[in-house]
């Protein structure tokens, strides 16, 4: 998978740029580093969403996984998580995935604060 601009991209108003804005095709997903954490992106009909990249079961790196629609699958052990929500779908995990705030503009795909933080389902 591509990697996307790490931490020394312009960053304002808590948000960084993580990638150019047509970096992600449709069905896509990348690894991008934000605040030295390691974040999913992904392009998903049409709209854009950010999780974290690690699975909460067993560390392993989501964007080696598959994505079917709105479903991640870890490539180790198979949890399934759905990316708009971070939400768990199917074990071995049992923890939801922080989800951050997408916005694109004309200078790129910019990452924010989370909106939901991942922990016990």
């Amino acid at each position: 998978m591509a990697r996307g601009m790490g931490m020394g991209d312009r960053e304002t108003s808590g948000r960084q740029r993580v990638a150019a804005r047509d970096a992600l095709g449709d069905g896509e997903m990348m690894r991008v580093t934000v605040d030295r954490r390691d974040v999913a992106l992904y392009r998903i009909d049409g709209r854009l969403y950010a999780t974290d990249d690690t699975c909460t079961h067993a560390r392993a790196s989501l964007t080696d996984g598959y994505l079917d629609g709105e479903t991640v699958e870890c490539p180790l052990h198979q949890a399934c998580f759905h990316v708009p929500t971070g939400r768990v779908l199917a074990p071995p995990a049992t923890e939801a995935l922080t989800v951050y705030a997408v916005r694109v503009d004309d200078e790129g795909i910019w990452v924010g604060r989370p909106l939901r933080l991942g922990g016990a389902e």
